[in-house]
């Protein structure tokens, strides 16, 4: 399956589907115009991954100072566990560190323990927690850091988690 993704900016034309996904994935999903705002500014990146013409995933950095904060990664709930996450992060760290982020940050559920084995393959790691961070219910966030993403030795790490996809 993950072959066949292809990983492209996120363009406006994208939005209906990225909020057809935005409302499966999360209690309090973004609306159009968040991402018709976040898309205008400089110092973004938004990915979508796209099976054919089928947005199936997207993925979003914000760059402040040098720190890359990843505000958004969701995948259709039909097609995850199949790879399009990791190869949007993957897109998404390498934007990051092309927009120039030293280190990149993130917030994720205490509960979403999958998607924290995904970060911790991009060199991400626990630094602490924001208490009651998630509105809907008051659950915990776990802030995560992947640091030094400028050097040869996170490069090779992207480098080798791409190798995975080769055909």
């Amino acid at each position: 399956m993950s072959a066949s993704v292809t990983i492209t900016p996120m363009r406006r034309r994208h939005l209906g589907a990225v909020i057809g996904i935005e409302t499966q994935v999360y209690p309090k999903p973004w609306s159009a115009s968040l991402f018709e705002d976040e898309l205008d500014r400089p110092g973004r990146a938004y990915l979508v991954a796209r099976v054919g013409p089928t947005v199936v995933g997207y993925a979003g950095v914000l760059l402040l100072a040098d720190d890359g904060h990843v505000a958004t990664v969701a995948v259709d709930p039909a097609r995850q566990g199949t790879g399009i996450a990791t190869r949007l992060l993957l897109e998404l760290v390498r934007s990051a560190v092309a927009l120039g982020a030293g280190q990149l940050t993130l917030e994720v559920r205490v509960s979403n323990t999958r998607a924290q084995s995904l970060y911790r393959r991009f060199g991400f790691a626990p630094a602490g927690a924001r208490k009651a961070y998630y509105g809907d219910n008051g659950e915990d966030a776990l802030v995560m850091w992947a640091h030094e993403v400028q050097g040869p030795d996170y490069a090779a790490r992207l480098d080798a988690l791409e190798a995975g996809f080769a055909p």
